[in-house]
């Protein structure tokens, strides 16, 4: 469990702040609008029904499912790699935002999106949360640059074993 604890703490925290983001603006921000909070960013009220950018409109059940499946499958990743230093900050990202916008899915059927920037789709909290979350699996997993090369080094060095 305590392996558990750290990634369970992010991924509680991201739900909870996505949850709560968008809470805030489907009650303070009518469906469709607009407010430019910055040259750059405009807070907005979307709904997306399908996955990253719209994929898969209209997915309903089967995307709930396929996505309930990838969270099975990153609950076994964790499992297999928990005594990996660090797996645990990714993997609680990953499992926060999935869980964020899996829940808009059910309970809505589609994720409230807020957050617009110039030529990209609108997103949350969640999928700030799951990009952030990649990238830092893909760190953890692959090690620092000089660590990969330490390693190399080191397995070039080390004699073979007898056969």
């Amino acid at each position: 469990m305590r392996r558990w604890s750290p990634a369970l703490a992010v991924g509680l925290g991201v739900l909870v702040l996505d949850q709560l983001v968008k809470a805030v603006v489907r009650s303070r921000i009518v469906l469709g609008e607009r407010i430019e909070v910055l040259p750059f960013l405009d807070l907005v009220h979307v709904r997306n029904s399908g996955v990253a950018f719209g994929f898969l409109a209209g997915g309903g059940a089967l995307l709930v499912a396929g996505m309930a499946a990838a969270l099975l499958a990153l609950l076994i990743f964790f499992v297999t790699h928990a005594g990996r230093p660090l797996v645990w900050l990714p993997t609680g990202l990953l499992l926060g935002g999935a869980a964020g916008n899996l829940l808009d899915r059910a309970r809505d059927g589609a994720v409230t999106d807020f957050l617009k920037v110039p030529r990209w789709p609108a997103f949350n909290v969640a999928d700030i949360a799951i990009t952030v979350g990649v990238v830092l699996l893909i760190y953890v997993l692959e090690g620092p640059p000089r660590r990969r090369e330490a390693e190399r080094r080191a397995a070039a060095a080390a004699p073979a074993p007898d056969a």
